[in-house]
């Protein structure tokens, strides 16, 4: 599978555009009626050197002629409607008050919408007493130096009316002995004592042998765009990679004003 995309893979790893031609044979102005029917067969039909290619959705775009087509890896690019052209890249709106990047902007609202039907019952939740003013969802490994930063943090975020959502990322895959912690943390009774003994490098008493969602939440965040922890995710999903001091993910957040 991986050689069906390399062609494709390989561009989006080594080009960037911040605005990029349109490079398709003709002009293609398919009215609203035939939108459905070019998605499709997108979705059915397009290959690289004859070989099909995985396609997970094929979606219009602003720009006529134009779809957006995400694979089943994670990755996407354009693509005219008869599939002979590709482009790779961001694609961005010329608006009255400067570029908006409509990849980026499509690419958190899905982040938003699949955090969205992860169940609170599969967290690791940190909360203040008082009804959170934001809530932000953060990837993580218990053997991840800058994790157990962030969470040393989590008091000052909590007090500044900021929820943490945790998940489970075990960054060297699951038969890592992060995986077997962190699947340790949510077989625990009280999962957040027992983050806060992972995260200081305590042992963990609860066996890694009940049913958890560490392994999907793995690939989740794979598929989400997550390379390293701690990965924040923010309300409307935008992915923020890297420690973040409570001060600047405050503001961020727009609570600074709130103070």
């Amino acid at each position: 599978m991986q050689n069906i995309t390399h062609e494709v893979e390989l561009m989006m790893r080594q080009r960037r555009f911040l605005v990029f031609p349109l490079l398709i044979a003709g002009s293609l102005l398919p009215v609203a009626a035939q939108a459905d029917a070019i998605t499709d067969r997108l979705s059915e039909s397009l290959s690289v050197n004859g070989q099909a290619m995985p396609v997970e959705t094929v979606t219009e775009t602003p720009m006529s002629g134009v779809y957006h087509v995400r694979l089943e890896s994670g990755e996407s690019f354009y693509s005219n409607a008869d599939g002979s052209h590709f482009l790779v890249g961001d694609l961005y709106e010329n608006a009255d008050d400067g570029l908006v990047n409509l990849t980026e902007q499509e690419q958190n609202q899905e982040r938003a919408d699949a955090l969205a039907a992860v169940p609170e019952s599969e967290r690791v939740i940190f909360r203040g007493a008082d009804e959170p003013k934001a809530t932000v969802t953060v990837f993580t490994d218990p053997t991840c130096p800058y994790c157990a930063r962030l969470h040393e943090t989590i008091p000052e975020l909590n007090e500044r009316g900021i929820a943490v959502h945790y998940l489970a990322f075990p960054r060297a895959g699951m038969g890592s002995q992060a995986a077997n912690t962190l699947q340790q943390v949510w077989c625990s009774d009280n999962r957040s004592e027992a983050m806060t003994q992972a995260k200081e490098g305590e042992a963990i008493s609860s066996a890694a042998d009940c049913d958890n969602p560490v392994a999907g939440q793995y690939e989740l965040g794979k598929a989400l765009g997550v390379q390293g922890t701690p990965a924040i995710i923010l309300p409307d999903g935008q992915l923020v990679p890297g420690f973040v001091p409570p001060e600047r993910l405050t503001a961020m957040l727009g609570l600074d004003d709130e103070e």
